[in-house]
């Protein structure tokens, strides 16, 4: 083999490993801009505020419901229904999701105090 062949032939292996090179950076440049995207766009999920809406008024008024006053706890239901429950046809409100479950538990204690 003559030089001007080795020359050419290491010419040509160098270009290949340097595209080789090129290649390979390319591909970690996109790898890392994707996991890079990947990661705001988890992040901007989780930072998604649910908005809170307050209202003076209730779900429930005290004309759906038959009693006057939480059986539990005695307070009126005028003052604020935020659970309810249906128990042999009737409505009954509760100013508590406790107050409702302690009432589910023996409604017929609660009912024959009133």
């Amino acid at each position: 083999m003559e030089i001007r062949q080795c020359i050419a032939i290491l010419q040509s292996q160098t270009q290949i490993i340097s595209l080789d090179f090129l290649l390979m950076k390319r591909m970690l440049f996109i790898g890392l801009i994707f996991t890079a995207l990947l990661a705001c766009r988890e992040q901007a999920v989780k930072n998604v505020e649910i908005p809170m809406t307050t209202s003076d008024t209730s779900r429930f008024t005290p004309e759906m419901v038959v009693n006057e006053k939480d059986y539990v706890c005695g307070m009126p239901v005028t003052a604020g229904i935020s659970d309810t429950c249906h128990y042999e046809g009737k409505a009954y409100g509760f100013c508590s999701a406790e107050c409702k479950v302690a009432f589910l538990q023996d409604p017929k204690k609660y009912l024959a105090t009133k």
